[in-house]
């Protein structure tokens, strides 16, 4: 389970942009939904993750983040010794939908569609 603690804590200061921003970006390819997302590539990459906070908005139970994310992908060959197909790494971009609840912190990630 995902747990935005630390950008819960920061809600309402401003610092929290920049602390939401840092939490996402310490979550995994596997914890974000990067290889659904894929729109060139084959294989969603765990590095060079970059977060951008589009909106926010509040409700009694919760904190709604729309966030950007940008990230590299690679387009998988057949990775045989003969492959002339370099393997080059491709730029790729989502929108996710955050989701923090206001009293466990527990955090939920919605993939948008394009």
């Amino acid at each position: 389970m995902i747990q935005f603690r630390e950008a819960l804590s920061a809600w309402g200061r401003p610092d929290f942009k920049a602390e939401l921003k840092r939490e996402i970006e310490r979550l995994s390819y596997k914890e974000l939904p990067l290889q659904q997302a894929l729109t060139t590539g084959s294989y969603a990459l765990d590095k060079d993750i970059e977060a951008m906070v589009i909106h926010m908005q509040e409700s009694e139970t919760s904190i709604q983040m729309k966030a950007g994310i940008f990230y590299k992908a690679i387009i998988a060959g057949c990775s045989c010794s003969d492959d002339p197909t370099p393997i080059d790494e491709c730029n790729e971009h989502c929108e996710i939908m955050i989701e923090i609840d206001k009293k466990s912190a527990a955090t939920t990630i919605t993939l948008l569609p394009d």
